[in-house]
């Protein structure tokens, strides 16, 4: 199976992009992982709310598959704790999918296409951060649900 995190938007923040780099390396001694940012859309301020999610919407779509398992991180899914996401992991990779395809939307969220196509929903926080750092974050927990699953001491429980 391959993980995908698919983003809005680059990440200007040096060492945002640094830690990101060394979780992304980290990633790799257990699963294939993509990590794939779509640029900010343009000329966005001469475009509504609306339409802004919905070329994000497309140009998201644009970067997935039909057999893609789709979960958007959004702020009204499902709350996990570290230990519960590594068992949502193993389920995924039990399931024999071939892609499984994380979503960090635009300033906005999403489009209601990307909404119907979605398999699901997950939620970092009830608290609201930053797009940049939602990335970081997710990485890192892709990272120790990983440890978690081998039983490797990153995760003190």
């Amino acid at each position: 199976m391959t993980i995908t995190l698919i983003t809005i938007g680059k990440t200007d923040n040096k060492q945002l992009t640094a830690l990101i780099a060394d979780y992304t390396k980290r990633l790799g001694h257990y699963i294939k992982f993509n990590l794939e940012v779509i640029p900010d859309v343009k000329n966005s301020k001469n475009l509504s709310e609306t339409q802004q999610k919905e070329k994000e919407g497309e140009l998201i779509l644009n970067k997935t598959k039909p057999t893609d398992t789709l979960i958007l991180l959004d702020e009204n899914g499902k709350q996990l704790d570290s230990v519960a996401f590594s068992t949502y992991l193993q389920k995924h990779m039990n399931s024999g999918i071939k892609r499984l395809v994380f979503v960090i939307g635009g300033p906005y969220g999403f489009s209601e296409d990307i909404y119907k196509k979605a398999n699901g929903k997950l939620s970092l926080s009830k608290m609201t951060f930053s797009h940049q750092m939602i990335r970081l974050f997710f990485i890192e927990q892709l990272y120790r649900g990983f440890t978690i699953l081998k039983n490797e001491p990153y995760h003190h429980r």
